[in-house]
C-alpha cells in the first residue's frame, strides 16, 4: 500500500494573480499532469476521504446568498426547520460511518450559532466524537469563544467557503462582507481547529476571482486542510444562474490549479459531483481531487447515491481513507 509522504510545504512569496493565472492557463494535459505528480509527492494517490454532510437545521437562514435555497430572501421549497435531534442525527452518523465514511459534517441554516443553541451543538459534536468520526461542522459565522466551545467539544474541523474573490463577492451576498468571512476562519484556526473553506464555481464570476479566492487562502498562516472546489447548482427561487459557457473543463482546471498550490491540502469534489460521468471524476480525481461527500444530498442539493461511489471506487481501484 503506498504511504502519504510527509513532506512540508514551505509559502511561495512569488505567488500572485498573474502566477495563478500562468498556472491556470496552461495547455491542460501539462496542467493535469503537473497536478497530477504534485498529488503524489504529498498524498496517497489511491485513498479518497469520505465525507457525509447532514444538513442538522435546515432553513430559514438570514443571509441572501444569491445561491443559496435556505434564505429567507428566496421563495424555494425549502422550508424552515427546528434543530433534529440528537437520536436522529446519531443515526444518520452510524450509516455514514457503515459506508465508509471517516467525516461527518454538520450543516445548520444559521448566520451565527446562537448562544442558546451552543450547549446543544456542542452535546452533538461530543457525541459524534465519541463514535470514532472526525466531526466537521458549517454554521455561519462564529466568534473566538464559540470557537474554542465547539474545539472543547471535540470537533475536528469547521467549513466556512470563501466561494470566490474579494471583488465578486459583494455580487452574490450583501448581508456579510469578505472580512467577516476571513474573521470567522481566523477565529477557528485560533482554536486550533482543521479549517476546510473553498469556492463556488460557475456563478459567472470571472477565472480572475477564483485566483483571488486561491490567494485568500494561500495569505492565512496555516493552508486549509481541506478545500472544497464546488458547482454551483441553480436552484429555482434564488437569484443565480449557471453561467452558460461553464463546462468539465474550467472545473478541471480548476481543481488541478488548487492541487498544484495547494499540495498538502485535501481538494474536495464537492457540489455538481452527480452531474459528472465516470469519467469526468476519475479525471478529476487524476488531478488531485482526494475527497467526496456520499450520500444521496448535500444539505439541500441532489447528490452521488452511495452504492454508485462505491462502484466507482471499485472501478478506479480507489479506496476510503479509513481504509488505507
Amino acid at each position: 500500500m503506498i504511504q502519504s509522504p510527509k513532506k512540508s510545504v514551505e509559502k511561495d512569496a512569488d505567488l500572485n494573480r498573474a502566477s495563478l493565472l500562468n498556472i491556470y492557463n496552461q495547455p491542460l494535459l501539462e496542467l493535469v499532469f503537473q497536478a497530477a505528480k504534485v498529488h503524489r509527492e504529498y498524498h496517497d494517490p489511491r485513498a479518497i476521504q469520505i465525507s457525509s454532510l447532514l444538513s442538522i437545521k435546515t432553513g430559514g437562514c438570514s443571509e441572501d446568498c444569491k445561491y443559496c435555497s435556505q434564505s429567507l430572501y428566496y421563495k424555494t421549497d425549502v422550508m424552515d426547520e427546528a434543530l433534529l435531534p440528537l437520536e436522529t442525527i446519531i443515526l444518520q452518523a452510524q450509516n455514514a460511518k457503515k459506508n465508509g465514511a471517516d467525516r461527518f459534517c454538520l450543516g445548520t441554516a444559521w448566520r451565527n450559532i446562537p448562544d442558546m443553541e451552543m450547549d446543544t451543538i456542542q452535546e452533538i459534536i461530543k457525541a459524534v466524537a465519541d463514535m470514532g468520526l472526525e466531526v466537521c461542522a458549517t454554521m455561519g459565522m462564529v466568534t473566538l469563544e464559540q470557537a474554542k466551545k465547539l474545539k472543547d467539544a471535540g470537533l475536528s474541523a469547521y467549513n466556512h467557503n470563501l466561494d470566490t474573490g474579494p471583488e465578486f463577492y459583494s455580487e452574490i451576498i450583501s448581508t456579510r462582507t469578505y472580512e467577516n468571512r476571513l474573521e470567522t476562519i481566523a477565529n477557528i484556526q485560533k482554536a486550533d481547529i482543521k479549517l476546510c473553506s473553498g469556492a463556488i464555481i460557475g456563478m459567472g464570476e470571472r477565472i480572475e476571482d477564483r485566483m483571488d479566492m486561491l490567494l485568500s487562502l494561500l495569505s492565512l498562516e496555516t493552508p486549509p486542510e481541506s478545500v472544497p472546489i464546488n458547482v454551483l447548482v441553480p436552484i429555482e427561487g434564488t437569484e443565480v444562474i449557471r453561467d452558460p459557457s461553464f463546462n468539465f473543463w474550467d472545473l478541471l482546471r480548476m481543481i488541478a490549479t488548487t492541487r498544484i498550490v495547494l499540495p498538502e491540502s485535501r481538494v474536495r469534489l464537492s457540489a455538481g459531483r452527480n452531474e459528472l460521468n465516470e469519467s469526468e471524476q476519475a479525471f478529476c480525481f487524476f488531478a488531485g481531487a482526494n475527497s467526496i461527500f456520499s450520500g444521496s444530498k448535500l444539505l439541500t442539493t441532489p447528490n452521488t447515491e452511495i452504492d454508485q461511489d462505491a462502484k466507482l471506487l471499485e472501478i478506479l481501484d480507489l479506496y476510503p481513507l479509513q481504509k488505507s
